[in-house]
């Protein structure tokens, strides 16, 4: 014997908000820090992800660029977004903002686009920054053309440093000490409005605040300016836990 129920519908997950994520397949820590950076009340976040590289150079960045609308496209097709985002820094360098923006709206509908590249130019507006130490994972060819992105929108990067690495699955395994290290011997030739870590594969949410009390300067990361941005797009206020003073803006 079968039997047939009636239901009653619950409101939408995201009452308040709805977020998209395109995460690279070999990110590994992204997701992981947007638990901890996106409220969870009221507000859903749907995860998708893009095929990408094992090993980071400027080819293999471009080549995401014909399958953002395919993977855009794999988020719930129902949902209407307020703010999607694009997981990766340097491929947005490559790529450009605004194309980006162009693809992922070919695969889903959605208020707003952003990737890590654009939130950290909103992030350094509303800090008033226009000189960064800068460190970055990637070998020189790929960090140079973040660099040259972040010029181009009036930004100087006059303190670089780098680990020199191109698989990022080692990226992903960079420590807090390692980051820490880096980013103080930067912050220590001096001459910055603020420190930037970019990679949205490096473990940086829970240093963000030890940083900024050490260093008394603004710390951003791939990861925090990317939840910000889409935060605010979505016009949500809230301010994570030791997720530095962005969030207070």
């Amino acid at each position: 014997m079968s039997r047939v129920f009636s239901y009653t519908a619950a409101p939408p997950l995201g009452a308040r908000a709805n977020l998209g994520l395109v995460v690279l397949q070999t990110d590994e820590t992204l997701e992981h820090e947007f638990r901890h950076l996106i409220p969870g009340e009221g507000v859903a976040l749907y995860v998708t992800r893009i095929a990408s590289a094992p090993e980071v150079s400027r080819a293999s960045l471009a080549d995401m660029e014909a399958r953002l609308p395919h993977a855009a496209g794999l988020l719930p097709q129902a949902v209407r977004f307020d703010a999607v985002g694009y997981g990766c820094t340097s491929a947005s360098s490559v790529i450009g903002s605004a194309r980006v923006a162009e693809l992922v709206a070919e695969g889903c509908e959605t208020r707003h686009v952003t990737n890590p590249l654009a939130a950290l130019v909103a992030a350094c507006r509303a800090l008033q920054v226009t000189r960064l130490a800068l460190l970055s994972p990637y070998v020189a060819q790929v960090s140079e053309g973040l660099r040259q992105a972040l010029r181009d929108h009036g930004i100087e990067t006059p303190v670089f440093g780098s680990f020199d690495e191109a698989e990022e699955t080692r990226v992903a395994r960079i420590d807090a000490a390692s980051l820490c290290e880096a980013a103080r011997a930067l912050a220590s030739d001096g001459g910055v409005d603020a420190l930037f870590l970019s990679c949205t594969n490096l473990r940086t949410r829970e240093i963000i605040a030890p940083l900024e009390q050490d260093l008394g300067l603004p710390v951003l990361s791939s990861n925090q300016v990317l939840a910000w941005h889409m935060m605010r797009q979505a016009g949500l206020r809230d301010a994570p836990e030791r997720a530095g003073r962005l969030f207070a803006l």
